[in-house]
């Protein structure tokens, strides 16, 4: 109401304003209870009992006053006041307004009430079917500690410039079935407690400012809650709080952050979408039906969160840890490319993010999970902690799930090191990151992040490729073979001889998927084959046949006796081009396993011999590999 018009009501006009005083009129009399003469005020008092109805809208209560009001409605048997249908709409309480465990039988009504001192309505009950503190200020601290609300409690628009305390308070639900707790536009410009508060309506905070951190821990919610566009300007705790009903927090914003720690939520079908500056702590809550959650958030935390039913998390800006988290059925962590629709078709807003913005969801940690039923959807999964995870084999990767990679440099040093690029697990940066004279480029393992090693991993990896053999990504389940036998070639509990085999198997090919390193050795056999073969495998010349036989003395029948020569040990020049020739021959031959006729020396014959070994070998890892990197 504009402070130039007058009050529907009659009122006192008391002073030099246009329209004066707003307290209505005592009745009997042309003024209100302040500006009432003291012997009319104290004969007028005598006229009230516990119970009564009283009418004092717009009326000025210093704090005297008011409790000399009060203690005309003391009952003599619990010494606390009892008011019937009360009214103090637009009335200022310019002192300290002392109605702890006051009982108000019918309606309270203080809408656009002032309270300049402290609301002390601690433990007081409201019988009525409306408490109404709508548009009310609260100058000083609001406390409604323990209070019973048996109908409608309305702090539609209501300000609350110091502490505002619900704690313990009930909102229950009146004999006509309704009840409800509305605080909606609501202002909190300080600490707003809610705690152990039982709201067995429907309970509304839309558009409500929360200025400083808002408590609602083990607050019981059994019907709607509904925060919708809702402002969190410091912390939300919702520790312990349980929600029988839907929980609404569309377009909410929390710039500190949001704690729904073992926080139960029985039937909500949906959470967001909301934006939160800083952390959402789902830690140890409980969903006990289907869910979609909607977060643009820095931070997400799910340890130990429980999901009963099919749930969906949708996300932007985030890193997940989701360590020991429990579902018992298919459950999507996806990344949202664009800022989430409301309903009303417009986008969120994602103020409390930096411009140029990054909306990549990273995963921090997959520890204790039983992946069987999870799914990842283009998730950057490099700094993921995947060790101990359960069933990873099982593990869905949809979309573009991007892992770490080793560092692609070449280290000078001795011995040389060149990794090349493949996908790696950030537990494996961590380990590399430890071991001594390792070199730059693999990241140190964080704070809490543990202590995994090549026995922990190679299951790990193991695991991994399976899951893309399974989706049929071939190239990617080849980079989590090469890391499960790198972890198998460095792990404590093999032998020695396994070991050796391995590294030769790693050497020679990089585990059958590395075509260059195969093609490079065989490349290099080749030519040494080549320059021994040059050297002493190819004989001189080529040795002449002969033939021998003798002549019977009276003639007849003669025998001839054909035979070759040895090949002989080459002299002079050995390296020229016809011997080059021969020797290209040989080799070229013996890759393809063929022999080539050619005549050698007898170190020449082992040469080619140990040539067509080694060299088809090489030949088909290197085919192997290419294989491997290319088939789907």
């Amino acid at each position: 109401m504009s402070t130039s018009e007058p009050p529907p009501w009659p009122h006192c006009a008391h002073g030099a304003d246009p329209v004066g005083c707003r307290g209505i009129h005592v009745p009997g009399h042309t003024v209100c209870l302040a500006h009432l003469a003291d012997d009319d005020r104290d004969a007028y008092l005598a006229t009230l009992t516990p119970g009564a109805s009283i009418d004092h809208r717009g009326t000025n209560f210093t704090e005297s006053l008011l409790n000399a009001f009060l203690n005309a409605f003391r009952d003599p048997e619990t010494g606390h006041p009892c008011l019937g249908h009360a009214k103090f709409g637009l009335a200022t309480f310019e002192g300290a307004a002392l109605f702890e465990s006051a009982i108000f039988e019918d309606c309270a009504l203080f809408e656009s009430a002032i309270f300049e001192g402290d609301a002390l309505f601690e433990s007081a009950t409201f019988k009525g079917d409306q408490a109404l503190f709508d548009q009310a200020t609260f100058k000083g601290g609001a406390n409604f500690a323990s209070a019973t609300f048996k109908g409608q409690a309305g702090f539609s628009q209501a300000t609350f410039e110091d502490s505002a305390l619900f704690g313990e308070a009930t909102f229950e639900v009146g004999s006509a079935g309704f009840g409800s707790a509305t605080f909606q536009a609501a202002t909190f410009e300080s600490r707003a407690e809610f705690g152990l508060t039982t709201f067995e309506g429907i309970a509304l905070f839309d558009s409500a400012i929360f200025e400083g951190d808002a408590g609602f821990l083990m607050a019981i919610f059994k019907d709607i809650a509904r925060f919708n566009s809702a402002t969190f300007q410091g912390d939300a705790l919702f520790m312990d709080a349980t929600f029988k009903g839907n929980a609404g927090f569309n377009s909410v914003t929390f710039q500190g952050d949001a704690w729904f720690e073992s926080t139960t939520f029985i039937a909500a079908d949906q959470l967001g979408p909301l934006v939160c500056a800083e952390r959402v702590v789902l830690s140890g809550a409980a969903f006990g039906g289907p869910v979609t959650l909607s977060f643009a958030a820095r931070r997400l935390e799910c340890r130990r969160t429980r999901w009963s039913s099919t749930a969906e998390i949708r996300l932007r800006y985030a890193t997940v840890d989701f360590a020991h988290a429990v579902f018992e059925y298919p459950l999507t962590i996806a990344a949202e490319p664009d800022p989430f629709v409301l309903t009303n078709g417009r986008q969120l807003a994602e103020d409390p993010f930096p411009i140029p913005r990054d909306p990549r969801v990273r995963v921090a940690s997959l520890r204790g999970v039983d992946a069987a039923h999870l799914v990842l959807s283009d998730l950057d999964v490099s700094g993921c902690l995947f060790a101990g995870t359960v069933h990873l084999d099982q593990l869905r990767l949809e979309g573009a799930c991007t892992f770490d990679t080793a560092p692609p440099a070449v280290w000078w040093r001795w011995p040389p090191v060149r990794f090349t690029e493949r996908r790696v697990l950030a537990e494996e940066h961590h380990w590399r990151a430890s071991q001594p004279g390792a070199v730059q480029g693999w990241n140190v393992a964080v704070l809490g992040a543990g202590r995994a090693g090549p026995l922990q991993l190679a299951p790990v990896y193991r695991a991994l490729r399976k899951a893309f053999e399974d989706g049929k990504h071939e190239p990617g389940a080849a980079d989590f073979y090469y890391g499960e036998m790198e972890m198998r070639r460095h792990a404590d509990d093999i032998p020695p001889s396994e070991r050796g085999l391995l590294t030769a198997y790693w050497a020679l090919s990089g585990y059958g998927l590395r075509a260059s390193r195969a093609l490079a050795w065989l490349g290099a056999a080749m030519l040494l084959t080549i320059v021994l073969l040059m050297a002493v495998g190819i004989a001189h010349d080529t040795p002449k046949q002969t033939a021998t036989g003798t002549v019977p003395a009276g003639g007849g029948k003669v025998t001839f006796e054909i035979d070759k020569g040895d090949p002989q040990n080459p002299t002079g020049n050995r390296f020229t081009g016809e011997r080059f020739e021969k020797a290209l021959n040989v080799t070229l031959n013996s890759v393809v396993f063929r022999s080539s006729g050619q005549d050698l020396t007898t170190a020449g014959t082992y040469i080619e011999m140990t040539s067509r070994l080694t060299e088809p070998v090489l030949l088909g890892l290197a085919i192997l590999a290419v294989r491997n990197r290319v088939k789907r």
